[in-house]
């Protein structure tokens, strides 16, 4: 099972750079076994505001979230995530942020989490990080 990261949606969305806004598109096309996290969702819809000199609005972020949720379904988090994620700030350095998404993924199974931000880092039980814009 996969997981996609925040800056994956978002360069789904991002017009200035067309290769990793191609990247991101195949990316979440392509994944069938993929789920999306609750945080990562709250998350998207907040930083699209990024996009706002792109034309890119509040609805159309909602709309796209639409979208992304037909294609992957939430997973909504469990008390075990604040519980995992309040010692992997601690014991590997990873903002809280970072930390509840890495939670997630551990307690959902995730074995691959694609993300831009967090590749490299210690990571619960067997999953891997992997940055697909390299």
């Amino acid at each position: 099972m996969i997981a996609l990261d925040t800056n994956v949606l978002l360069y789904a969305c991002d017009r200035a750079d067309s290769r990793r806004q191609q990247i991101a598109i195949d990316l979440i096309a392509n994944s069938r076994d993929g789920v999306l996290l609750w945080q990562v969702a709250c998350e998207f819809v907040a930083a699209s505001r990024k996009l706002s000199a792109q034309g890119f609005t509040a609805s159309d972020a909602w709309n796209r979230l639409t979208e992304f949720l037909t294609l992957l379904p939430l997973i909504l988090p469990t008390v075990g995530v604040l519980e995992r994620g309040q010692r992997l700030p601690a014991t590997h350095g990873v903002s809280f942020w970072d930390a509840l998404i890495l939670a997630a993924c551990a307690e959902a199974g995730v074995e691959t989490l694609y993300s831009e931000d967090v590749p490299g880092l210690p990571t619960p039980g067997a999953l891997q990080v992997v940055n697909p814009f390299r």
